[in-house]
């Protein structure tokens, strides 16, 4: 029987899409991100992939995966996000990594009052400027909301 060996990257753009398409979008770009093959890296810098990333499973995820995705990641593809899905055991990492300027929705998960008070009121804001210009009125209601 004649044997060939078939790699991932023998696969044309369109097939690998439809594979990572079936991928959590974090696996894909920890999986697949900044392993010294641009080819991969403009595949998964793809809005499909880089635009909605949901952290709210990252506890399942080892730590050295998470530093990765925070160290070498987040900031490279940071212009490209839009939404964001955090709890808030990964949000004050995530949030102070860059500047989310594409950003337009913000879900937090498993937060306090307290959590909101001390993150994203008054003076004592820990997120960088970034939010502050661009959700200062969400923030308020939010503020609002726990009064």
């Amino acid at each position: 029987m004649n044997q060939s060996d078939i790699h991932l990257l023998d696969l044309p753009n369109e097939t690998l899409l439809i594979i990572m398409k079936k991928l959590d979008n974090i696996d894909v770009l920890y999986s697949f991100f900044g392993i010294n093959n641009k080819r991969l890296d403009i595949l998964v810098e793809d809005d499909a992939f880089a635009s909605i990333l949901n952290f709210t499973r990252i506890s399942s995820i080892a730590d050295v995966k998470f530093d990765r995705f925070c160290s070498s990641i987040l900031p490279r593809i940071n212009q490209s996000i839009k939404k964001l899905i955090l709890k808030t055991t990964s949000m004050e990492r995530i949030l102070l990594i860059g500047n989310y300027s594409n950003l337009t929705s913000l879900e937090l998960f498993n937060f306090g009052q307290e959590i909101v008070y001390r993150h994203f009121t008054g003076e004592h804001i820990t997120c960088s400027y970034w939010l502050k210009d661009q959700y200062a009125k969400i923030f308020h209601y939010i503020g609002f909301l726990f009064r």
